[in-house]
């Protein structure tokens, strides 16, 4: 909303700096500048002057105004300068008034503009936003306990959600330069139609801040894309859920836990992000436990799973640079899994003795006599990753050792034996199989300084008939 030429003040009846100047005020008046005050809640503040009410704030909020008073000078409808507070140079400067406030202090400083005032800022930026906001409203009863109706109507994954009012999507949709109306993706199972505004009304209720959102939009196109099969993986009876990886600067830039506990609970970045992209499958792709959602026992990750990985003092490049984007790009990366399951190994100090722990558990995953099928990601511990970096290990290097320890004599795998049932037919005797598809065994580097662990996250069926790893690029 443009202001007139002239000189243009925004002051308040309720603040001590306002009153202050008030003589300065008469000055400009008196030295034939044209002048329009606008105040923000007393229509006669300063008594005697003409004033222009802005009691409803719709001047203060279009034009920014944060401190009153506020000075500003415009000519042909745009802002030459301004000055806040009081401040005899600034004043002189923007009034054109050599004298301006000779009997006044040199300088004070100014008070909260009402239109930032917490208290009714966010109304604002509802009744004033240009923002068109498209989501149905649900209007509650005058006792109903949003939280408590989120439940009610099947929103929340079991746990307390935030309710999603116009103000917090609004505040949340600053976290993206894409527009609340563009298209994302369609959603499993339902492939329902996803926009900006719908991953932001679910960010908000799983409780992100606005930073999170680049994040999540890439999240949420990793998963819904043909390659990871996101309805797949909500139709299996098996475990696995989507884990989300982050790269990049971005991961420290929004708080994101890479070290310890980083798998765990803590870090609103890591738990929220997670948790938004499962609300969206569940909200918007219509992707519920017991209806499409058929996990036999499911797992706590599928309430949300993300982590960045740790690449500080790390012996390994960066997954996403093993994936294939330049070293340092913001990047997520989409695995089916769950987990995670112990890797001990507290003796070990050379890397050969350090693979052959891994390359045990890593047999074992799923069921040690079922090969290819399942993939799976190793999560390797800080003082795991010296022993590799100081020996000179990389991740090729590790990478190639575990595919020669975990090449198989199929003649362990076939059924019955070691009086176990289950395991391959018997066509396949007298083999070596790998235990991992090529391309389905990832290696990554996370977790605290201390403990010499490193972890298993299993995963569920790779390639054409399960997922792929995806790996997607962050944009604003």
């Amino acid at each position: 909303m443009s202001l007139p030429d002239g000189i243009v003040a925004v002051v308040k009846h309720d603040c001590p700096t306002c009153e202050l100047v008030v003589p300065a005020l008469a000055q400009i008046r008196e030295s034939g500048s044209p002048l329009t005050i606008y105040t923000q809640d007393d229509p006669d503040f300063p008594a005697g002057m003409a004033v222009v009410d802005d009691t409803n704030l719709d001047i203060s909020f279009h034009n920014d105004i944060e401190t009153v008073p506020t000075l500003i000078r415009v000519a042909d409808g745009v802002e030459v300068e301004r000055t806040v507070g009081w401040s005899r140079d600034g004043w002189r400067s923007v009034s054109g008034v050599s004298d301006i406030g000779a009997e006044l202090p040199e300088m004070r400083p100014g008070c909260g503009s009402l239109s930032v005032d917490p208290a009714i800022a966010n109304e604002l930026r509802v009744r004033f936003s240009s923002v068109p906001l498209q989501a149905r409203r649900v209007d509650l009863a005058t006792l109903e306990d949003p939280i408590e109706a989120a439940f009610d109507r099947g929103w929340s994954d079991g746990l307390p959600v935030v309710p999603p009012t116009e103000a917090r999507v609004l505040n949340m949709l600053d976290g993206t330069s894409r527009n609340p109306g563009d298209f994302v993706c369609d959603v499993p199972p339902d492939l329902a139609p996803l926009t900006v505004e719908h991953v932001a009304i679910n960010a908000v209720m799983a409780g992100c801040k606005p930073e999170y959102m680049p994040v999540l939009l890439a999240a949420v196109e990793a998963a819904c894309s043909d390659e990871f099969n996101m309805h797949g993986l909500l139709a299996t009876t098996y475990f696995s859920g989507p884990i989300i990886i982050v790269n990049g600067p971005i991961a420290k830039a929004i708080g994101m836990n890479s070290g310890g506990n980083a798998f765990g609970q803590g870090n609103r970045a890591n738990a929220t992000i997670g948790r938004a992209l499962q609300l969206i499958v569940r909200n918007v792709g219509g992707g519920r436990p017991g209806q499409v959602d058929m996990s036999m026992q499911g797992s706590p990750g599928k309430v949300g799973f993300c982590f960045a990985e740790n690449t500080d003092d790390s012996p390994f490049e960066a997954l996403a640079t093993t994936r294939g984007l330049a070293e340092g790009v913001n990047a997520v990366t989409l695995f089916a899994g769950q987990g995670p399951s112990p890797i001990i190994d507290q003796l070990s100090r050379d890397p050969e003795s350090l693979a052959k722990s891994f390359a045990g558990a890593l047999k074992a995953a799923g069921h040690h006599k079922l090969v290819i099928g399942f993939d799976a990601m190793l999560a390797v511990g800080m003082e795991h990753g010296r022993i590799f970096a100081e020996a000179g290990w990389d991740k090729a290097r590790l990478a190639a050792e575990l595919d020669q320890l975990l090449l198989l004599d199929s003649d362990e795998l076939i059924r019955g034996v070691g009086g176990i049932t289950e395991g391959l037919p018997e066509a396949f005797a007298g083999s070596q199989l790998p235990k991992y598809r090529a391309g389905g065994m990832n290696i990554i580097h996370v977790g605290g300084p201390a403990g010499l662990f490193s972890s298993l996250l299993t995963g569920w069926v790779g390639g054409a008939k399960g997922s792929e790893l995806v790996t997607k690029e962050i944009t604003p």
